[in-house]
């Protein structure tokens, strides 16, 4: 005998499966209310539960947690804790109706992975710390590519990851790794590490101190002069950041590194991929801008031809950096006698000031200073800047108005041009002019 009870469904079910025969694939299905996240109103992707009981969208509620509330935002009640609880029950309920109305153009979302917790981040840091000392490379690259994998899953991992210490703790293995030479271990664990840094930039003062030890900088040099591209892109990312967070004293000492600054111009003349050559045109920057002694140990690469190839066609922030090392450069007596020899310097450096943005024209500005104000060779360039247009350019960057520094070399630049006008023809574009703030 049949029993007379009936089988009660959800709603929702209901609704959306009823409605599937008739789909019409250009109405707008709306998302249930149980499925959007009370933050965004999206439909949720990562549902996760708070203590308050109300489901959010993983994203969404972690955003809000940032911003230091710990208030729940639909109940107002304090949390407790930022303890966020996957709803797996509502996830599999989203990923159903999904499916089921795939014809209103609704993809089914992903089974989102676990995040991890500052527990594991720190477990595994300490095991790869361990391995580190006792020199088990094997196990130490897949810790490493482990941690490497969880940083990338999500943005929440790399800072999970990157609190726990992971630059620390990847740094001092690496200078570890270091006592022996880069070829034993390019294939593991010393390679691993450098893949793995970036992840967890800016790296603290502990972090550069194990980078800057000599050992470790000549692994480095090896690393940028790798036959592996994707060592040589990460050796020139870590490089980047550790001059970046040196001070200028112990700058100097890392460009005293046998064969560093040879490598770092054969990246920028021999470019790879435009993040490694931004990356080695700023190590190369705080190099020139701390040492004279690296200024013309870069000068002597050859490097000032690729820099003005960079100038002549390249975007914003490559043109800026280019110009930065240029003017590096040029601040010692070798940088100059050497970019004397090039025909295209003075008009492509004319050409970048007010074309680029408001960094690259004082750049552009101090190199072309630094050229003129010779005694000896200045009145040639002086003359070739005048008839490309560099004095219009100069008096119109003063009724503009710049730094402070720049004013200065652009006044200086003024008497050198004024002097060497005489009847030249003064050539200029009206592009040059363009979109030029004026204060009036």
């Amino acid at each position: 005998m049949a029993s007379g009870r009936r089988t009660l469904k959800p709603s929702w079910r209901f609704t959306f499966a009823k409605r599937i025969p008739t789909a019409d694939p250009t109405a707008e299905l709306p998302v249930p209310a149980p499925f959007r996240c009370p933050i965004s109103l999206e439909l949720m992707k990562d549902p996760v539960t708070l203590r308050t009981g109300i489901t959010y969208d993983r994203q969404s509620i972690e955003s809000w947690l940032e911003t230091g509330s710990l208030i729940c935002p639909v109940t107002n009640q304090a949390l407790g804790g930022d303890e966020l609880l996957p709803n797996h029950t509502i996830r599999r309920l989203i990923q159903d109706w999904c499916v089921a109305n795939r014809s209103f153009g609704f993809e089914r979302i992903p089974t989102p992975r676990i995040p991890v917790t500052s527990i594991q981040a720190s477990g595994l840091l300490s095991e790869i710390a361990f391995v580190g000392r006792r020199g088990d490379t094997a196990r130490c690259q897949e810790l490493v590519g482990k941690i490497k994998a969880l940083g990338k899953e999500s943005e929440r991992n790399r800072r999970c990851i990157g609190s726990a210490g992971a630059g620390r703790v990847l740094s001092a293995c690496f200078s570890e790794l270091a006592a022996e030479s880069f070829e034993r271990s390019r294939a593991g664990a010393a390679e691993e590490i450098l893949s793995a840094l970036p992840l967890f930039f800016p790296l603290d003062q502990d972090s550069c101190r194990q980078l800057s030890s000599p050992k470790s900088l000549d692994s480095v040099v090896s690393a940028l002069t790798s036959e592996d591209l994707d060592a040589r892109v990460n050796a020139a990312l870590v490089l980047r950041e550790l001059l970046s967070s040196l001070p200028p004293r112990r700058i100097n000492g890392v460009a005293g590194t046998d064969g560093l600054v040879e490598a770092l111009s054969k990246l920028i003349q021999n470019p790879i991929s435009p993040r490694a050559t931004k990356a080695s045109l700023v190590a190369a920057f705080y190099l020139v801008a701390s040492s004279d002694r690296a200024a013309a140990a870069l000068a002597d690469t050859g490097i000032i031809s690729s820099l003005l190839e960079i100038l002549v066609d390249s975007d914003k922030g490559m043109c800026e950096k280019a110009l930065a090392v240029l003017d590096g450069v040029l601040g010692c007596s070798r940088g100059r006698e050497m970019t004397y020899g090039h025909a295209l310097t003075v008009a492509v450096l004319v050409k970048k000031m007010l074309r680029v943005s408001d960094m690259a024209t004082e750049f552009a500005v101090s190199a072309l200073w630094k050229l003129c104000k010779n005694e000896k060779r200045g009145r040639g360039c002086s003359i070739e800047a005048v008839q490309v247009g560099a004095f219009q350019k100069s008096l119109l960057l003063l009724q503009v108005g710049c730094s402070g520094e720049t004013k200065e070399k652009v006044n200086d630049l003024l008497k050198l041009l004024n002097g060497c006008r005489g009847g030249s023809l003064e050539c200029t574009e009206e592009v040059d002019f363009r979109g030029v703030k004026r204060p009036f």
